[in-house]
């Protein structure tokens, strides 16, 4: 299939109705990912052995990229969920698996924690073993699709071995789950992206994803890249919302005294052309990463570390490009561009964060260890 021609009717018929209702009422967009699960295109990155699509990580970027264009919320829910996905199609239960194939199980990860924050590879959470079963405490700080998900991939401290981390399979509706507030904030406003607190969640001993004390390296030969990426890939969706709405705006507004549009003029264009040459900047650096990824190139990692980092500044200076030549049709809530505007703050200081992947850049770059 192609997802994009899947995609399309979604976008028609649930994801523009509701992405001003999504926003507003900061809901979670939940007509719209079961529609999603019902097509297929939450199982587009798990293996066709469990019923999935069996697409990878360029298939996934375009899908996160279209829906961002629209609805930028909704968009990361899925983002997370195909993150959440590669790692349990590497090391999960066969029935979740299958689950998420047929798109009727939600995923998505739970790792950055409120004691250390936007380092996310250093949970400090504990899993203590209990008989047959593990018991965790943590206090998670940001949770996309919190207490909306069906599971989590979660992190916690070793059971017992050596090392940063130890990964499980946590079933979101746990006993001792529970969530400290809701989230009204500037944007991304409808992704349920909330604190979580365990308090003696009790799971079994083989929810474990990999071995213990090996959580690190999935987290950096899966998770990172997978979310990165998906990271840019909604960021440019975003920057491409922004822009169409922009050029669509100064296209049809007209000086009716001087008998021209806003587009006639030439500072405005201008700026049109700042935003199109930025946003085409990052796609291809989206692409080359994607490829990159792909061939195992010496690169790679640099690669992924850049590409997070330069579509969410970029986005900023799109969106604010949008909003400046739209004037004051870009404040109403109708024309969209303001919540594109809003939605772009959230990937600069989304873990890791721009001024982290700055200083692992720059470790990469001068030969030093990045941890």
């Amino acid at each position: 299939m192609n997802p994009l021609d899947v995609l399309a009717g979604i976008e028609t018929e649930t994801l523009q109705p509701l992405a001003l209702r999504t926003d507003s009422e900061a809901r979670f967009p939940r007509e719209t990912i079961e529609a999603l699960g019902k097509a297929g295109l939450l199982g587009l990155v798990s293996a066709t052995s469990v019923g999935g699509q069996g697409l990878g990580l360029k298939e996934a970027v375009q899908v996160v990229s279209r829906i961002a264009q629209t609805c930028p919320s909704t968009a990361m829910v899925v983002c997370m969920h195909y993150c959440a996905t590669a790692v349990l199609e590497q090391q999960g239960p066969e029935a979740v698996r299958k689950a998420i194939a047929e798109g009727k199980h939600l995923v998505t990860l739970a790792f950055s924690e409120a004691d250390s924050r936007s380092h996310f590879w250093a949970p400090t959470g504990t899993a203590r073993a209990d008989g047959a079963n593990v018991v965790l405490d943590a206090r998670k700080s940001w949770v996309t699709s919190a207490f909306e998900a069906d599971s989590y991939v979660w992190s916690s401290k070793p059971l017992a071995a050596e090392g940063a981390s130890t990964l499980w399979l946590v079933d979101a509706k746990s006993d001792g789950l529970t969530q400290p507030g809701r989230f009204d904030g500037l944007g991304l406003r409808g992704n349920a992206s909330t604190p979580i607190t365990a308090t003696n969640v009790r799971i079994g001993a083989d929810a474990r994803l990999g071995e213990d004390g090996k959580g690190f390296d999935t987290m950096m030969g899966v998770v990172l890249p997978w979310f990165s990426v998906l990271s840019a890939a909604c960021s440019v969706g975003l920057m491409e919302g922004a822009l169409s709405r922009a050029i669509g705006h100064v296209s049809q507004t007209r000086h009716v005294h001087l008998d021209s549009s806003l587009a006639d003029l030439p500072t405005i264009r201008a700026y049109l052309a700042r935003a199109r040459i930025k946003t085409d900047m990052v796609q291809t650096l989206l692409d080359d990463t994607v490829a990159a990824i792909g061939a195992g190139r010496a690169d790679t990692m640099l690669r992924v570390l850049e590409v997070k980092a330069a579509a969410a500044e970029t986005a900023l200076e799109v969106t604010d490009i949008a909003m400046r030549v739209c004037g004051g049709a870009a404040f109403r809530k109708e024309a969209g561009i303001e919540r594109l505007f809003r939605d772009a703050r959230a990937s600069s200081v989304m873990a890791p964060t721009s001024d982290v992947l700055y200083d692992f850049i720059g470790k990469a770059i001068t030969g030093l260890p990045l941890f």
